[in-house]
């Protein structure tokens, strides 16, 4: 039940895709034992407005007034870089066409992955998390620079990234090592000052049904990067530790990464897990909680090889993942559970034409049609930059 389609471009895989049935076919066992349910594709397209520019990490929301927000790491260099910060882009007509992107946050360090929440409230809150990963990346070139090497970046080159380390001293840049928010009460006019959050996670926190805000993540910048749950009882303002989580057997919790979470209809919480540990490595693990957040399941495998997932709840009731596939062929996948977690659905693709590993980070809406809306981020055969792409496509019951 494998496929392995090789197209010739892009556009001839948009031609062949366009309003066809998209075949479930990417040599997995099925999670569960129903016949899946089908997708279809109307359109892909890239729909960053900076070409010149690496765009990662994206996620994507929809407002109770039917606005899209798409936020991401914008103004980048390359995967790892010094130029990061955290973009916005806005959507009023479900996903036909989108706004100059807008600067949110712009600090002396790599500003990357974003996520974004609407509340309850009608607040807007965008987290993100800051590295130096790039100063190992600038050494490696000056060492290569002071040897000679063919293959060394210009001066030019490495000016431009040692004028960044310029601007701050080095207890000024670990300073600014942290997981972050920001908030807005105004639809996105006017944003807080940034703040410290205990957790970072790709497409951060979700609105839970009794009002609160529940916030799943790893502490990043603390030794042991420790899972942990935490949960705002005053719309984003504050965020207060709710639970640790349990770590299976033989694993390492500093292994688990990028969580995201979904409420089902009837009040249970689904969250599911990047996996690094020996066993099931890059695949999704999942855990369940039954009374809130409080208390959670001891991670387990859904027999999903791809990462990371973002979860949310259909109109129906079922549950939807999708997440990145990193191995041929390089793509989007989605999957379907209508019992809650328990059993999930054979693969379905959002794209499979990536030409590279780096992409993925899909995140997904659904629209009052019913029609659903993807973006994920897509580094470019022979080119540094990476573009953001959307998909437009339906699932049937």
């Amino acid at each position: 039940m494998s496929t392995n389609l090789a197209f010739s471009s892009r556009r001839s895989f948009l031609q062949k895709v366009s309003g066809v049935t998209v075949a479930t076919a990417w040599g997995f066992q099925s999670c569960s034992a129903k016949a899946p349910p089908a997708a279809k594709v109307i359109d892909t397209r890239v729909i960053s407005k900076t070409p010149d520019l690496y765009c990662g990490w994206p996620t994507l929301t929809r407002r109770a007034n039917g606005q899209l927000l798409l936020v991401y790491s914008g103004g980048r260099e390359r995967h790892v870089c010094p130029f990061g910060r955290v973009e916005l882009m806005r959507s009023n007509d479900n996903g036909e066409s989108w706004s100059w992107p807008r600067t949110l946050l712009d600090g002396p360090i790599d500003d990357r992955d974003a996520g974004v929440v609407e509340t309850a409230q009608g607040s807007i809150l965008v987290t993100t998390f800051t590295s130096l990963a790039y100063e190992s990346r600038l050494q490696q070139e000056l060492q290569k620079k002071a040897k000679g090497e063919p293959d060394a970046w210009s001066d030019e080159h490495i000016q431009r990234w040692q004028a960044v380390q310029k601007r701050t001293s080095e207890q000024q840049r670990q300073a600014e090592l942290g997981q972050w928010m920001i908030r807005s009460t105004d639809g996105g006019v006017t944003w807080s000052a940034r703040y410290s959050v205990m957790v970072d996670s790709p497409h951060g926190p979700i609105q839970l049904a009794d009002g609160r805000l529940l916030y799943a993540g790893q502490k990043i910048w603390d030794a042991n990067k420790e899972l942990a749950v935490y949960q705002s009882l005053d719309d984003g303002q504050s965020w207060s530790w709710l639970a640790d989580l349990p770590t299976r057997e033989n694993d390492l919790q500093r292994n688990y990464h990028e969580l995201h979470v979904a409420q089902t209809k009837d009040g249970q919480l689904v969250m599911h897990i990047r996996n690094h540990n020996p066993a099931n490595k890059n695949e999704t693990l999942q855990c369940e909680s039954l009374d809130g957040g409080t208390t959670w399941s001891v991670p387990h495998p859904i027999g999903v090889w791809g990462l990371p997932s973002h979860l949310i709840t259909l109109h129906d009731g079922r549950l939807l993942m999708s997440y990145g596939h990193r191995r041929p062929p390089y793509g989007n996948l989605a999957r379907v559970s209508d019992n809650a977690g328990k059993t999930w659905s054979e693969p379905l693709t959002i794209s499979n034409d990536g030409l590279v590993t780096d992409l993925g980070y899909p995140s997904t809406v659904q629209l009052d049609d019913g029609s659903l809306i993807t973006v994920w981020y897509e580094k470019m055969f022979g080119s540094f930059r990476a573009v953001l792409r959307q998909a437009r496509w339906t699932l049937d019951s």
